[in-house]
């Protein structure tokens, strides 16, 4: 008979996570050494990363906090279901996450993985909360903002699930009301970039040539070809770029004109969006 009682079990389930079965098992084999059954439940999580590391994770959360010097972060934490999702530690491990990258102002997500956090890495936090869980969990996407200010909106698409579109919009000015509709806006509307001059040129080429194979197909005139497809090309750039873009709460107006008569100067935005 393994030196342990039930409290011993509930406490290394609450500490862990981690099934009935599982946790009292792993009292057995370390005969009620509570530090050793925490290393026997870790090693078998972490045996089961491995045979889920080509499984997809299309559920998750995003997150992000104002770092308090002209930066602001912005992470997405990815997971396998649901239900793992919207559950308190894979909640609190988002929140570990996020201040650990954020602490070390991460600009991509490799720098993020081996930043520290509690005395490992980043990296591995996730590996062994993974392996408590039982699913495969990745910082899929990282984003360093930078600006004055920050409006931070975080979008909820199910009240019962954690936030699943994230953005941040790094802005100069006085009207915090109107920077956060636009941070609002850009949820709803997912602009790429802030300028249309910031559209890769092979992007806009593409475009272009998609644009004037439908055009010549639907037999315009050759001499209004050019003027055509650059009214064309006017669409896209206004799907894709920021300032260019109708405003949702007035599609009279472009968010150009309504930054200008609210005296706001976007330095920079991101926008994700959970399994996007």
């Amino acid at each position: 008979m393994a030196n342990f009682t039930l409290e011993d079990v509930k406490t290394l389930r609450e500490r862990l996570g981690t099934g009935m079965v599982d946790t009292k098992n792993a009292l057995v084999e370390a005969d009620g050494d509570l530090e050793k059954a925490v290393e026997i439940l870790r090693l078998k999580g972490a045996k089961g990363n491995a045979k889920r590391a080509d499984r997809s994770t299309a559920e998750g959360l995003v997150a992000a906090v104002d770092n308090g010097d002209g930066t602001a972060t912005l992470i997405e934490l990815a997971c396998e279901t649901d239900f793992v999702a919207k559950g308190d530690k894979f909640v609190g491990l988002a929140d570990r996450v996020l201040a650990a990258v954020a602490a070390a102002r991460a600009e991509t997500v490799e720098a993020a993985l081996a930043a520290p956090a509690e005395g490992k890495t980043v990296a591995d936090v996730i590996s062994e909360e993974a392996a408590i869980l039982g699913e495969k969990v990745e910082l899929r996407r990282i984003r360093l903002v930078k600006g004055e200010q920050f409006s931070i909106y975080l979008h909820k698409t199910s009240k019962d699930l954690p936030p699943q579109v994230g953005v941040v919009l790094g802005f100069a000015g006085a009207d915090v009301e109107t920077a956060r509709s636009i941070a609002q806006h850009i949820s709803f509307a997912a602009p790429e970039y802030l300028t249309r001059d910031e559209v890769p040129t092979e992007a806009v080429e593409k475009e272009r040539q998609i644009v004037e194979q439908i055009t010549r197909e639907e037999g315009k005139p050759e001499a209004a070809l050019p003027k055509i497809v650059e009214g064309r090309l006017g669409a896209y750039f206004k799907q894709v770029a920021l300032l260019e873009q109708d405003y949702a709460k007035d599609n009279k107006l472009t968010i150009a004109k309504v930054l200008a008569d609210a005296g706001l100067t976007v330095s920079d935005f991101a926008r994700f969006k959970v399994g996007a």
